[in-house]
């Protein structure tokens, strides 16, 4: 050290090169260096003591040079780091970030403009192992996942608290019969688990039918056999998650019916002891409920559904209930009721496609309900939807009235889609779902226009 500062001081007339001032700065200097640098040892040539404090304010330049040192980070450890061997890691520095805004819970429709968010598409394939064995193991749950089955009990059931009292021979042959119906004959759009331990407590899955504003949603409902069974209907409650989808779908729960004595009916539409079943129930809320035009299940409507006026009521009820139906999606995704997880992930892995093409169809101006034209090719997963079969005889043939609904009317809810959306791209894209596209869209959108 003293030779290298010498060598710095050559030409200098005086006779020595230790002033005390640059002795002190060169001490601190080479200190510095070496705890940046995680020098294990220490020269014994640096064994210098230390002058007498006078005239010790270093030169303005030498000043200056050790304030940058200064705000250089070194670890404490001494794995730190020398400026002139230090270079700049942008892909170290961009996961940093990464992980920064990983942690975040962004709000609806913020979007981080960093670029690490323009670099998913490249590094998608590096991460493909780990998000095809996520998808993978979602898929083999999902095909796994018998449409009748029995659970030992339920910790959320609607009805828990409701007493069930001693069961009647009678009253346990009859449930049983309604079991074996529905094993035998459930649609492949509904889903049932029947608990062992309470033989009054069901729950079912409903899948919408295609050509409606609930098409490719999931729709659970709580069922409690009463001791008055058969006598009497069933009871059913509706997780409605707080919102109203259909008149006769109340955010409360409640079901409208005849069939369940909730709303007036009659003949065959009322309950019938001898006839009526679990299974009729559940397809009636299917076909009868969740319906193309549930704007005419308001009582009185139905009379102006060939009307101008009436038609635009309809277009805009279907708007709102398909808005609704997206945040059902969502409410099932991150609170899916006990029991039904691997279909909620399954389920919308498979769909988590055709429902981001619908909505973006949606958002064009087309009627909801129409047909979406991706859905016209045959994707990978549609060969094994269980939901498939949902179709029912009022799905919109091609060519069914698009672009029907006032401007004024989609401006709204195009905003409101538009946020659930990106809420549902995240999901499904975390489910395994086939988003590449709507990523690959959303990062083009993202990129700076060029100069």
């Amino acid at each position: 050290m003293d030779a290298e500062y010498c060598g710095l001081q050559q030409g200098s007339s005086s006779s020595s090169c230790r002033s005390a001032d640059a002795v002190a700065w060169g001490v601190a200097q080479q200190q510095k260096r070496q705890r940046c640098q995680g020098s294990s040892s220490t020269s014994s040539s640096l064994q210098i003591s230390e002058p007498e404090p006078q005239n010790l304010d270093p030169p303005e330049e030498i000043e200056e040079e050790e304030d940058y040192y200064m705000e250089d980070d070194c670890d404490d450890d001494g794995d730190g780091y020398d400026e002139d061997d230090y270079e700049f890691d942008e892909a170290d520095f961009n996961q940093h970030l990464a992980d920064k805004f990983d942690d975040l819970d962004l709000p609806p429709g913020v979007e981080a403009t960093v670029p690490w968010l323009q670099k998913i598409a490249a590094k998608e394939e590096a991460k493909e192992p780990s998000k095809s064995s996520t998808a993978d193991e979602n898929a083999n749950k999902y095909n796994k996942f018998k449409q009748f089955d029995t659970v030992q009990n339920f910790s959320d059931h609607h009805y828990t608290k409701n007493s069930q009292g001693e069961p009647t021979r009678a009253w346990s042959k009859r449930v049983q019969h309604d079991w074996k119906l529905l094993e035998k004959d459930l649609p492949a759009s509904i889903y049932v688990r029947v608990a062992e331990d309470r033989m009054d407590l069901l729950r079912a899955a409903i899948i919408g039918p295609k050509g409606t504003p609930y098409h490719d949603g999931l729709f659970f409902f709580d069922i409690h056999i009463p001791s008055s069974y058969p006598s009497g209907p069933p009871l059913v409650h509706y997780h409605s998650g707080g919102l109203r989808i259909n008149p006769n779908l109340y955010n409360c729960g409640k079901v409208c019916l005849s069939l369940l004595g909730t709303w007036a009916g009659n003949g065959c539409e009322k309950w019938n002891p001898a006839q009526s079943t679990l299974l009729q129930v559940l397809v009636s809320i299917q076909a009868l409920i969740l319906n193309e035009n549930p704007y005419y299940n308001e009582p009185g409507y139905a009379s102006s559904a060939n009307t101008p006026h009436g038609q635009r009521k309809s277009l805009e009820y279907n708007d709102t209930t398909f808005l609704h139906s997206c945040r059902t999606m969502l409410y099932s995704l991150r609170r899916p009721p006990e029991h039904f997880a691997d279909l909620v992930a399954g389920h919308f892995r498979v769909h988590g496609h055709t429902i981001l093409a619908a909505c973006k169809h949606y958002m064009e101006g087309n009627d909801i309900g129409s047909v979406v034209p991706e859905e016209e090719e045959e994707s990978e997963y549609k060969s094994s939807d269980a939901g498939a079969a949902s179709s029912s005889s009022n799905t919109p043939k091609p060519g069914a009235a698009v672009n029907a609904n006032p401007l004024t009317r989609r401006v709204t809810f195009n905003t409101g889609l538009k946020t659930l959306f990106e809420d549902l791209l995240m999901e499904f894209n975390v489910k395994g779902a086939d988003t590449r596209k709507f990523i690959v869209e959303k990062l083009k959108k993202n990129l700076p226009a060029a100069a």
